[in-house]
C-alpha cells in the first residue's frame, strides 16, 4: 500500500500501530507504570507527615476528584487519536502538539536519573545478604558506595560500584524496549508486577511480626484530625496523586493508544487507580511496621527514625535489615521490590519517547528504540555514576517534578478545557466505549478543580524555591540544572514542534483515517 505525501510523491505507508493483545495486559502495564519507587518510599512518609490516618481522607478525595479524572483525560486523548503524546495532541489540535513534546522531554530527564536508583537498589539487594554497610549505613551510602564529592559541581570521577550495575540495568531495559509492546513491555510487566506484589506481601507479613511493629502502625494510621484544616495537607495529597498515577507526562496517552478500539477505558482506569492506591497503603504498612521495629530497637520514637525518600530506602532500611531477625531476607525483598517497581516504571517512561520518535519519523520499532535508548543510557552513564551524581539527581528530580510535570499538566488542562474546549468531545469518546459514564461532573473536575489545585501547588513550589536556594546548593548549579533545565524543556518542546513531520510519519496514517471515517459513519447511523 502507498500513501500520498503532502508533496504528491508516493511514499510507503507507515507500519501499523502495535496494540496490547488484551485489556488485562494493558491494565498490568498501566499499574506497572503507576507503581514505582515513589509508592514505596514516598507515600508512607507523606501520609505520616500529613495527618497519619486522617491523610487517607484528602488522599481519597484527591484520587477521585483529580487523579482518576486526569487519568481518564489521558486515556481519552491517547485512545481516540491513536498516537504518542505529540501525535495525539497534534490530532487533537495543531497548537496542542507542543504539549506532547513537553511531556516527551520530561520523560527524557526522568529516564536518565531513574535508572540510577534502580541500579542502587540492585546493588543493595546483594548488600542485604552481606550487610556490606556495617554499623554505619548512612556513611556507607554516601561514602564507600556513592563516594559523594564534598564540592557541588559536575565531575567525572566515576564510581565503579554504581557504573557497572547501571550498565546492566540499561542493557535489560533496552532489550525490553527493542522487543516491542507485546513481546517486551507486556511480558516484562506480566512477570515483574506479580513478583513485586508477592515479594512485598511477604515483606509486610515479616514486618508486622517484628517487635515494635505496632508502634510503627499506630504512627502511620493514628489520625490527626486537625491536619484536615491545613491547606498544605490537601495540597500534599493532590501533589502525590498526580505523581503516583503517572498522569500528565505522556505515559497513559501512549499506553492507551495501543488499546483496541472497543476497550472499556473508564473501567480500566478505575482498576488502575485503586490498584495503585492499594499498593501504596500496603507499602505504608510494611515500611512503618519496619520503622516501628527500628525505633523499638534504638529506644527512640517512630518520628525520630522516619525519614523521606532516598534516606528511608538506603539509610533507614539497611539499619532495620542489620537488626531484624531474617534481616537478609527482608532486605532482599525490599530492594528487590524497588528494582522491579523501578523497571516497570522506567520502560513506560522510555516508551513515551520511543513512540514519539516512531510516529514523527516513521521509523521501525527496533530503530526507534535503539535511537532513543542508547543516547539516554549514554547520558545516564556519563553523569550519574560519578562522585557528583547524587547532587544532579536530587536537583533534576525536584525541578522536573514541579516545573515539568505539574506545570505541563496545568497548561494542558487549561488549553484543552478552556481554549480548545475539547472536553465534551473527549467525554463522548469515553462514554462510547466505557462502562462508567463521564459527562458534566468529569468536565467540571478537569476544567475547574484540576487547574485550581495544580495552580495552588505550583505557586507554592515556585515561592519556596525562589525564597531560598534549593538544599543550599550553589546558585549557578540550581540556575543551570534546576531552573535552566525546566526552561529548556519548554524551549526544546517548541523547537521539536517546528520540525516538519516526515513523509513516512504516522500523521497521515491511512489506518487512522479509515478508523475516523468508520467512527463518523457509525455516529451518522
Amino acid at each position: 500500500m502507498i500513501n500520498a505525501s503532502s508533496s504528491g510523491a508516493p511514499t510507503a505507508a507507515p507500519v501499523g500501530r502495535e496494540t496490547f493483545s488484551s485489556r488485562k495486559l494493558f491494565i498490568l502495564s498501566a499499574i506497572g507504570s503507576a507503581v514505582g519507587l515513589g509508592n514505596i518510599w514516598r507515600f508512607p512518609y507523606v501520609a505520616y507527615e500529613n495527618g497519619g490516618g486522617a491523610f487517607l481522607i484528602p488522599y481519597l478525595v484527591a484520587l477521585l476528584s483529580a487523579g482518576i479524572p486526569l487519568l481518564f483525560l489521558d486515556y481519552a486523548i491517547g485512545h481516540k487519536f491513536r498516537g504518542s503524546a505529540p501525535l495525539a495532541y497534534r490530532r487533537l489540535h495543531r497548537s496542542a502538539e507542543v504539549l506532547g513534546w513537553w511531556q516527551v522531554l520530561v520523560c527524557f530527564i526522568i529516564a536518565i536519573y531513574y535508572a540510577v536508583i534502580i541500579a542502587w537498589s540492585g546493588m543493595y539487594t546483594w548488600f542485604s545478604v552481606t550487610k556490606a554497610w556495617g554499623g554505619d549505613p548512612g556513611g556507607f551510602f554516601t561514602g564507600d558506595f556513592l563516594q559523594v564529592s564534598e564540592s557541588i559541581n559536575v565531575g567525572f570521577n566515576f564510581v565503579p560500584g554504581v557504573f557497572w550495575p547501571l550498565l546492566v540495568t540499561w542493557a535489560v531495559v533496552i532489550g525490553i524496549m527493542v522487543a516491542g509492546v507485546n513481546k517486551g513491555i507486556s511480558k516484562a510487566n506480566a512477570i515483574f508486577l506479580p513478583l513485586l506484589v508477592v515479594m512485598f506481601i511477604i515483606l509486610v507479613v515479616q514486618s508486622v511480626f517484628l517487635p515494635g511493629a505496632v508502634d510503627g502502625l499506630n504512627a502511620f494510621f493514628t489520625p490527626n484530625w486537625e491536619a484536615l484544616g491545613d491547606p498544605g495537607v490537601w495540597a500534599a495529597a493532590y501533589g502525590h496523586i498526580f505523581f503516583s498515577l503517572s498522569v500528565a507526562f505522556g505515559i497513559m496517552v501512549t499506553y492507551s493508544s495501543y488499546l483496541k478500539r472497543k476497550t472499556d477505558l473508564t473501567g480500566s482506569g478505575m482498576v488502575v487507580g485503586f490498584a495503585n492506591s492499594g499498593f501504596e497503603i500496603l507499602a505504608g504498612i510494611g515500611v512503618f511496621a519496619a520503622l516501628g521495629f527500628m525505633a523499638h530497637n534504638a529506644g527512640s520514637t517512630v518520628g525520630e527514625v522516619a525519614v523521606p525518600g532516598i534516606g528511608l530506602a538506603f539509610i533507614a532500611f539497611p539499619t532495620i535489615v542489620s537488626a531484624a531477625p531474617l534481616g537478609a531476607l527482608m532486605g532482599v525483598l525490599f530492594f528487590g521490590s524497588l528494582v522491579f517497581a523501578g523497571i516497570t516504571s522506567l520502560i513506560s517512561i522510555l516508551e513515551v519517547i520511543v513512540a514519539a520518535v516512531q510516529d514523527k519519523l516513521g521509523w521501525s520499532r527496533v530503530r526507534a528504540s535503539l535511537a532513543v535508548s542508547i543516547p539516554v543510557a549514554f547520558i545516564s552513564l556519563l553523569l550519574f555514576p560519578t562522585a557528583t551524581g547524587l547532587y544532579l539527581l536530587d536537583t533534576f528530580d525536584a525541578f522536573v517534578n514541579s516545573f515539568g510535570i505539574l506545570a505541563g499538566a496545568l497548561v494542558a488542562v487549561i488549553l484543552i478545557a478552556w481554549f480548545l474546549r475539547k472536553l465534551p468531545m473527549l467525554s463522548d469518546h469515553l462514554n462510547k466505549v466505557s462502562s462508567v459514564r463521564m459527562r458534566t461532573t468529569w468536565i467540571a473536575l478537569v476544567s475547574v478543580v484540576a487547574p485550581l489545585v495544580l495552580g495552588y501547588i505550583l505557586y507554592n513550589e515556585f515561592a519556596s524555591k525562589i525564597a531560598e536556594t534549593y538544599e543550599g546548593y550553589p546558585v549557578w548549579f540550581i540556575g543551570v540544572f534546576g531552573w535552566g533545565m525546566a526552561g529548556a524543556l519548554v524551549v526544546g518542546a517548541l523547537l521539536l514542534t517546528l520540525i516538519p513531520w516526515s513523509a513516512k510519519s504516522k500523521l497521515n496514517d491511512p489506518e487512522y483515517a479509515a478508523m475516523v471515517a468508520a467512527d463518523e459513519a457509525e455516529e451518522q447511523r
